[in-house]
């Protein structure tokens, strides 16, 4: 498979703000409202044009753009609609899990009706619910797994569906929890055999559990057994014995711990520090036919995430997501994960922090890593354009453009280089990383 994307990666000229994808929206309009009318345009185009039209200067983009489509007469509908949100009302499907936090909380805590919307969160079983849902427009956005918006762009798993992943939503957050049964095993190599069970087959859980055990000599696909299983069904398993562990997202892990069916093996973070997990995510189709609607919801859920990042703002979250219509968890379960303090279920209270971030910034270079773990895993298979499928789904730029809109802190690179169990992943040679893995189930 040859999957084609477009925009450049790197620094920005003043180093303030990263070249990629800047393609959508041109920075020098005179107007907010004319960058957001280009962009349309440039977003309308093919590939091929699209890059073309962006390698114009200011003045001739816009003199084009006039020529083939009224552009006055847009920019002035849109100055007069005050770029209200087109559509107010709208549903955002989610997983009942502790990586949506931002997502939920954003609705009890007000942080929709601050800009504009009328959203309400809509809970979904499984994974595969919240794919079809998003794909068949069934929910206007939804809380995705880090690799499913990949995937279903690339038409993965599914139909090919153009999507954005405008923001991360957590990082780190997961954990690698085992039946209380085994509480003497050390290593991965303790673990031939197990059964295994993840939320999805693209997700972070599943290529991080994988990693992890084949680092240690055990290949996922002849030594274990992983099957998928909705997350709110993981611990019901491990009590009646069905799998030995699941690396999962809380409060699963938590919730073996309070319900002593399990323990706390290892936490995500230890095999990667600050490794992206779930993500808000919009159809490309979405994107386009409600650009104001769109860009509230993104200003929305990039507020939300920073004020969740803060440790202080913990206690009331929990709180506030805990009740049934959201996670439906206890309020102590919640506390624990999302301040870093602990039972591990081995009689030990553990304090970690950085248990559970969050952090909106899509970085290129995560999509990358995960690219090459689905190409290694049998997952995508023939050539890939690793870095234009990357600048195509993760909207690091436009990200980016929100976060100083709102006075957060912005980036001067959409890529940098990960240490994951030790080792340094270079987003620059994608398809050397992949070959020098000795485990592997590439054909």
């Amino acid at each position: 498979m040859t999957v084609m994307g477009n925009g450049n990666v790197g620094a920005g000229k003043n180093g303030d703000e990263p070249e990629a994808s800047r393609e959508s929206s041109p920075p020098h309009f005179n107007t907010a409202i004319e960058r957001a009318v280009a962009g349309a345009v440039l977003h309308a185009a093919d590939p091929t044009r699209r890059r073309l039209l962006a390698q114009l200067g200011a003045v001739a983009l816009t003199a084009f753009i006039a020529d083939v489509f009224p552009l006055a007469r847009l920019v002035a509908f849109a100055e007069e609609s005050g770029g209200k949100p087109e559509k107010k009302d709208l549903s955002i499907g989610f997983i009942p899990i502790t990586c949506a936090t931002p997502i939920i909380m954003a609705e009890p805590l007000g942080f929709y009706k601050k800009y504009g919307l009328n959203a309400s969160v809509k809970r979904a079983a499984g994974w595969a619910m919240i794919r079809d849902w998003a794909i068949n427009g069934e929910v206007d956005a939804a809380h995705m797994l880090t690799p499913m918006p990949l995937a279903i762009t690339m038409g993965v798993g599914s139909v090919p569906k153009p999507f954005y992943m405008p923001t991360v939503e957590n990082i780190n957050g997961q954990a690698i929890t085992l039946h209380i049964k085994h509480k003497n095993v050390k290593t991965a190599a303790d673990m031939k055999g197990f059964r295994f069970c993840v939320p999805f087959d693209f997700s972070m859980h599943n290529y991080l559990l994988r990693y992890y055990l084949a680092e240690g000599g055990v290949h996922p696909d002849k030594d274990v057994q992983i099957r998928v299983v909705p997350p709110p069904e993981m611990v019901a398993n491990l009590k009646a014995g069905n799998v030995d562990g699941y690396l999962a997202p809380d409060p699963f892990n938590q919730r073996a711990v309070y319900e002593n069916a399990g323990f706390i093996f290892k936490l995500s973070k230890e095999i990667w520090d600050r490794h992206p997990c779930c993500a808000f995510t919009v159809s490309q189709e979405f994107a386009t036919k409600y650009p104001n609607t769109f860009h509230a919801l993104f200003r929305a859920i990039v507020d939300a995430t920073h004020y969740a990042s803060d440790p202080a703002h913990r206690k009331e979250i929990a709180a506030a997501i805990a009740p049934t219509n959201y996670l439906n968890q206890p309020v102590t379960v919640l506390e624990q994960v999302l301040t870093g303090t602990y039972a591990d279920g081995l009689g030990s209270i553990k304090k970690e922090p950085s248990r559970i971030d969050f952090d909106p910034y899509p970085w290129h270079s995560m999509a990358i890593w995960i690219l090459t773990q689905m190409k290694r895993w049998g997952h995508l298979k023939g050539e890939v354009n690793y870095k234009s499928v990357a600048e195509q789904v993760y909207r690091a730029a436009d990200c980016d453009r929100i976060a100083k809109e709102l006075g957060y802190p912005t980036h001067q690179a959409t890529t940098m280089k990960h240490v994951i169990m030790g080792k340094e992943f270079d987003p620059s040679n994608p398809e050397a990383y992949v070959k020098g893995f000795p485990i592997h189930s590439m054909a």
